[in-house]
């Protein structure tokens, strides 16, 4: 009898699916620098209190538009003497909240009418992707414009506005992926056997529609990070004094020449942030993708 190599075993003992995706995963380089890009993010949002140097509100108009290191202030000041520093380390804590809250609140709701209208089809499904077609019909800044001048400024609202303009999204994508998942043959033989609707939706079809929508909803939030700057930029989103990276761009827009670094710094901030979530995103996407080789 040949001596067995338990080396040879263990190396080609069955993996879970989670661990050959976690080691695809880690083998993509853009998904290691989005993933760092995040963490750095992630940590000046929770650390906030301790790293920053300065009160984030606090006025010192006697050293206002001061330049990046001067005094000890490591991006400057801004026109009300605010260390510029602390702003964008508290307003990560916002751009962070508003991203991750109001796409999973969109991801809940939308992924809700998918698995409805693409599991029951018939007129119930007619009428929810006609609501969802209507609200693709207006650009996503219109309406989430639209909505901020109705519900009105604030940190709420915002993660609400912006939630209501990705459900469309969230809808379309989970109801193509039942449509296509309920058609298998063992959702039919689940249904012959007197399976309930709702167990089979949430049992045997959410599990396998789950993997597209993570990777949407992951490059949904740089979308969501991006929205809330452009609102709070035209005043619609964080109210003053509330440090956001959209709401000091829009402050930093009048002393473009005076002070240009008011606006470089936050605009660096939401470029980074949303260049991270999208690499991982990307990378998600391509392990996640059956037909691809990387």
């Amino acid at each position: 009898m040949e001596n067995i190599n338990m080396a040879e075993v263990k190396k080609y003992k069955k993996r879970s699916p989670f661990s050959i995706f976690l080691k695809k995963l880690l083998a993509n380089k853009l998904a290691i620098v989005g993933f760092v890009i995040m963490s750095i993010i992630v940590i000046m949002a929770i650390f906030a209190p301790i790293i920053a140097p300065y009160d984030p509100n606090e006025i010192d108009v006697a050293n206002s538009m001061m330049p990046p290191g001067y005094d000890g202030h490591i991006f400057g000041t801004d026109s009300y003497g605010r260390d510029l520093f602390s702003r964008i380390l508290y307003g990560s804590r916002v751009s962070l909240i508003v991203g991750v809250a109001a796409i999973l609140v969109g991801c809940l709701i939308g992924v809700l009418l998918g698995l409805i209208a693409g599991y029951f089809g018939g007129t119930l499904d007619s009428i929810i992707m006609r609501i969802m077609d209507a609200m693709f019909a207006f650009p996503f800044i219109l309406l989430a414009i639209t909505l901020m001048m109705v519900f009105g400024s604030g940190l709420f609202n915002t993660i609400l506005a912006i939630a209501i303009g990705n459900i469309p999204g969230f809808a379309r994508i989970t109801r193509g992926q039942v449509l296509a998942i309920k058609e298998e043959d063992y959702i039919e033989v689940t249904e012959s056997l007197g399976a309930k609707k709702f167990r089979i939706i949430f049992s045997h079809i959410l599990p396998n529609a789950v993997t597209p929508i993570i990777v949407y909803g992951t490059m949904s939030v740089a979308g969501a990070i991006i929205s809330e700057a452009a609102l709070s930029y035209l005043g619609l989103g964080i109210a003053p004094p509330t440090a956001s990276w959209g709401s000091i761009l829009q402050e930093g827009k009048d002393y473009l020449v005076l002070a240009p670094h008011i606006s470089i710094f936050p605009g660096l901030a939401i470029v980074l942030s949303v260049l991270g979530i999208n690499l991982f995103g990307d990378a998600l996407r391509d392990v996640s993708d059956p037909k691809s080789g990387k």
